[in-house]
């Protein structure tokens, strides 16, 4: 294991110059005319792969490919999968980079460029731990697998029904990914829970078009005034989710969750000054990191209604359209809060209004039990890798694929982030620590060994 680790700080430089390589690649999967440059990435990683040692394959699907890759040469030990992705965010807007998004640069430590941090840097970190043990070694010291998908970024649309073709291809006994983040600077992290999502679309109508105010108004409903007072009905003026139900499948984090938050150096006023925000707003009685990390929420995130163009005009508006969306904790069930949701509107529609609030797209959130033998390995992997003790997080945000390797195909996740909050994924000037980069491979090298001793 010194030996690994010691070959990968020694290749460093060569290291960060390959994955520069890859950054230069504009791989956005959302604009066709990068359909290109996407099979160009796959095809430079598949290639990096198999000069490594493994067998790999680009496997095509209705959209973009998927690189595949295995080696299995570890007869009696676990099998791990390493997922991520190596499609990108569009780069707009272009005036706010301090230099160009496929150009990367190195600037105070970091690495500047699209993609530096998401996903291709930290998926690139396991890409040089398995290289590491494989030529200071000649072999791994557990099974590997790669699944390196080129749609994430545009919801990974073709990849549940590929997994389903190919469960026993991809079959392992623990999923390694590195698409989340640290808690901060000097924190590295187990994080342990990702929260769900549902999405809604509330439409009203109170009438066939929009009305003259002088003649009509006082004397009709206003789709606006029914749409706000609907939305205000979400929540109790301190903050929780008004809907009836909406908290009933909640489950508190554990004892050592909360232990584990309560030494991190994070106070509401941090949490304020970060969001750039005044004041806080939320569930009474929770702390920020509580709210954001293990408590359901209800945000409204658009509203479309009446006159939009300069100047008055005197109208009763007939039509509102408002979005919103709930993020929901595991144990939550999607389907269960859409119909909660929707009994909500229905019975604060008022008489005639007709008002519908139609869900776009749902995930279950994600809970991975910190007391894991897995978790357990990664946790010691990291302590290696940073060179002191992890802390276990949550993040609020939603990997909806986790739901489907840990729910459907029954394989356990380890969510092992090395970027930082501040990193600025989808914005301009991503960047990427190149020191978490470094010790985000010696960790996934100490990965592979703490797996193979379970």
């Amino acid at each position: 294991m010194d030996e690994v680790l010691a070959r990968i700080d020694s290749e460093r430089d060569r290291s960060i110059s390959d994955l520069k390589d890859l950054l230069r690649i504009p791989s956005v999967s959302s604009r066709p005319d990068h359909s290109a440059d996407m099979a160009r990435a796959a095809e430079w990683l598949r290639a990096r792969l198999e000069a490594m040692g493994l067998e790999t394959r680009i496997c095509e699907t209705p959209g973009h490919p998927i690189v595949y890759a295995e080696w299995l040469s570890a007869p009696g030990k676990p099998t791990v999968l390493i997922y991520g992705h190596f499609d990108v965010q569009p780069v707009e807007p272009l005036d706010e980079w301090s230099s160009d998004p496929f150009e990367p640069v190195e600037e105070g430590g970091n690495l500047i460029a699209r993609g530096a941090n998401d996903d291709k840097g930290q998926m690139f970190t396991h890409v040089r731990a398995v290289e590491a043990w494989l030529s200071e070694t000649g072999s791994l010291p557990v099974n590997v697998k790669f699944l390196i998908e080129g749609e994430e970024e545009i919801g990974s649309p073709n990849l549940p029904a590929w997994l389903r073709e190919n469960r026993e291809m991809v079959k392992a006994d623990v999923v390694a990914i590195s698409d989340t983040s640290q808690f901060g600077p000097g924190y590295p992290s187990v994080c342990t829970g990702l929260r769900g999502i549902a999405t809604f679309e509330m439409r009203v109508k109170t009438g066939q078009s929009d009305l003259h105010s002088g003649t009509f108004g006082g004397a009709v409903p206003n789709a606006i005034q029914v749409m706000t007072d609907i939305l205000a009905s979400f929540h109790t003026p301190e903050g929780a989710v008004a809907i009836e139900g909406f908290y009933s499948d909640v489950v508190e984090p554990t004892e050592e969750e909360r232990a584990s938050w309560a030494r991190l150096p994070r106070s509401d006023e941090q949490f304020m000054r970060e969001a750039g925000t005044r004041s806080l707003w939320g569930e009474p009685g929770r702390t920020s990191i509580e709210r954001t990390w293990s408590r359901p929420t209800l945000e409204i995130v658009g509203v479309t209604a009446g006159h939009q163009g300069p100047g008055h005009k005197g109208i009763v508006p007939a039509t509102a359209v408002a979005r919103f969306s709930t993020r929901l904790v595991p144990e939550m069930d999607p389907e269960r809060v859409v119909r909660l949701v929707q009994s909500h509107v229905a019975k604060r529609t008022p008489p005639g209004a007709e008002v519908s609030a139609v869900c776009g797209h749902g995930a279950r959130g994600t809970l991975i039990p910190a007391d894991s033998k897995w978790v357990q390995a990664a946790k010691r992997a990291l302590a290696v890798g940073f060179g002191k003790e992890p802390v276990f997080i949550r993040e609020g945000g939603s990997i909806p694929i986790v739901n489907l390797f840990q729910g459907e195909l029954g394989m356990p996740c380890l969510l092992l982030g090395y970027g930082l909050p501040d990193d600025r994924i989808h914005g301009p000037n991503e960047k990427f620590s190149m020191a978490d980069f470094q010790s985000g491979t010696r960790t996934n090298a100490a990965l592979l060994a703490e797996l193979a001793a379970l």
